[in-house]
C-alpha cells in the first residue's frame, strides 16, 4: 500500500509540474483564434500562420545569432578562467570564482536594470553587441560550473604524464585535458545557448527599439493580440529543446556529466 502511494504521489508532482506545458499544448490545436482551453476540432491552422508571422520569424533568427555567439563567447572566457581555478593556486581564488558565479544568485530585474544603466549612455541598448554581452553575464556560470566539474572529477595523472614526457601546457591541453573535459564544454555550451536563446527579463531592458530577440517579440505579441498562436510557438521552442538536450545527452552522456 505504501508502495502505491509513493508512486501515486511521484506520478502527480509531474502532472503538476507539467499542467501548464499540457495545457499550452492542446491550446495550440484549438480551432477558434481565443486563447482558452475550449473543446473543439482540432486544427494545425496557427502552427501553419507561424510560418507567415515576419514577426517570429526575425525574432528567432535574432534569437538564433544572439544564442550562437554567446555560446561561442562563454566558451573563449569561461575554460581559461575553470583551468585556472581548477589547476593552479592563486591570490583570490576564491573570490574569482564567486564573481563568475554570482550571476545566478541575482534577480534577472536587477541584472536588466542595471545592465541598462551601464549600457545606454555608450550606445550597446538595441545592439546584436549589447544582448550578447548581457547574454554572456548570465550564461557564463554554467559553463564554468560544467567544465568545473568536468575537471575536478578527472584524473590528473594522464596530464602529469605528459608533462614528465616533454609535452609543453599547450599541447597537454590540446591532446589530454580537452578530450577529458569535452562533454562538459558541450553540456555548458548547450545549456548557454537555451538560456540565451530563452532569455526574456534581461532582453527587455537591452532590447530596446533595436533588435528584439524572439521571447521580447512573443511578449509584444501578447501585449496586442491573445490567439492560439502563440500557444503554437510555445510548443515548438518546447520540442526544439527537449531534442537539444536528448540529442546531446545521447551522443556525449549529459546526465552523466551534471551528475558529475
Amino acid at each position: 500500500m505504501l508502495k502505491v502511494l509513493h508512486r501515486a504521489m511521484i506520478v502527480a508532482i509531474y502532472l503538476f509540474l507539467l499542467a501548464p506545458i499540457i495545457v499550452v499544448f492542446f491550446i495550440s490545436f484549438n480551432s477558434s483564434n481565443r486563447l482558452a482551453l475550449a473543446f473543439e476540432p482540432p486544427s494545425l491552422q496557427w502552427y501553419a500562420n507561424l510560418l507567415s508571422n515576419q514577426g517570429f520569424i526575425e525574432g528567432a533568427r535574432v534569437s538564433f545569432i544572439t544564442a550562437s555567439i554567446t555560446a561561442i563567447v562563454v566558451l573563449l572566457i569561461g575554460v581559461p578562467v575553470s583551468l585556472a581555478v581548477a589547476r593552479y593556486r592563486f591570490k583570490f581564488k576564491g573570490a574569482v570564482e564567486a564573481l563568475f558565479i554570482s550571476p545566478l544568485v541575482v534577480p534577472s530585474v536587477v541584472l536588466g536594470l542595471g545592465l541598462l544603466l551601464v549600457f545606454q549612455p555608450i550606445g550597446l541598448t538595441g545592439t546584436f553587441a549589447g544582448i550578447v554581452i548581457a547574454h554572456t553575464g548570465i550564461t557564463i556560470p554554467y559553463i564554468i560550473r560544467t567544465t568545473l566539474m568536468s575537471l575536478t572529477t578527472a584524473d590528473v595523472s594522464c596530464e602529469e604524464a605528459a608533462k614528465v614526457l616533454g609535452a609543453n601546457s599547450w599541447t597537454t591541453f590540446r591532446r589530454i585535458t580537452l578530450p577529458i573535459i569535452f562533454p562538459g564544454l558541450i553540456a555548458g555550451a548547450v545549456m548557454a545557448f537555451i538560456i540565451s536563446f530563452d532569455e526574456a527579463v534581461i532582453s527587455l531592458f537591452i532590447a530596446g527599439s533595436g533588435r528584439v530577440t524572439l521571447p521580447v517579440e512573443m511578449f509584444r505579441y501578447l501585449q496586442y493580440r491573445s490567439d492560439p498562436e502563440i500557444a503554437a510557438l510555445s510548443v515548438v521552442l518546447i520540442l526544439i529543446s527537449v531534442i537539444i538536450v536528448l540529442v546531446v545527452e545521447r551522443a556525449m552522456g549529459l546526465r552523466k556529466v551534471m551528475n558529475g
